[in-house]
This record gives structure tokens, C-alpha cells and sequence, in this order.
């Protein structure tokens, strides 16, 4: 290799490096707070922090059982049904 080829490659790493290290990390969605809602959407936000809170439990009792990855929709989607079923 050329020492400007070399020299070149030095500088993409770096730049590389530093775009990785500020980009921020994913986050999951946050929970919806209904008190933070204007009044007329407060159902609505009721009901959706109530989803919410059934899909982390599902996914709470996925990482506890272990579930792979390939079978994680499956699993979800049976915990959501046995809960709605429930209700």
C-alpha cells in the first residue's frame, strides 16, 4: 500500500469511529403518560399505556423463558391473546 493510501485509510477509521460514538442509542418507546395528555385524548392514552404495559410483560416473561429471537413474534403474540383472553 501507498503511504497515501495508508494515510487515507487512517482518516476514514477515525472519522468512522467518531460517527459510531455520537450517534445516540435506540430507545424504546416510552410509556404514554394519560396526566401528560390534554383531557379529551386521556381515554385514548389510558388505553394505550395499558397496551403498553401488557407488551412489556409479555416481553418481560420472553426474556425470562429464554425465547429465540425467531420464535420471539410468536411467543408475544400468544402471551397478548392469553392476556386478552383472560379479560
Amino acid at each position: 500500500m501507498s503511504p497515501l493510501m495508508e494515510a487515507h485509510l487512517k482518516q476514514f477509521i477515525i472519522v468512522t469511529a467518531i460517527a459510531l460514538a455520537a450517534t445516540a442509542p435506540a430507545r424504546s418507546q416510552a410509556l404514554v403518560d394519560p396526566n401528560k395528555v390534554a383531557p379529551e385524548y386521556r381515554e385514548a392514552a389510558e388505553k394505550r399505556r395499558a397496551e403498553q404495559m401488557r407488551q412489556r410483560e409479555c416481553a418481560l416473561k420472553a426474556d425470562l423463558d429464554k425465547v429465540l429471537p425467531r420464535d420471539r413474534t410468536v411467543y408475544l403474540n400468544h402471551c397478548l391473546e392469553t392476556i386478552a383472553a383472560k379479560q
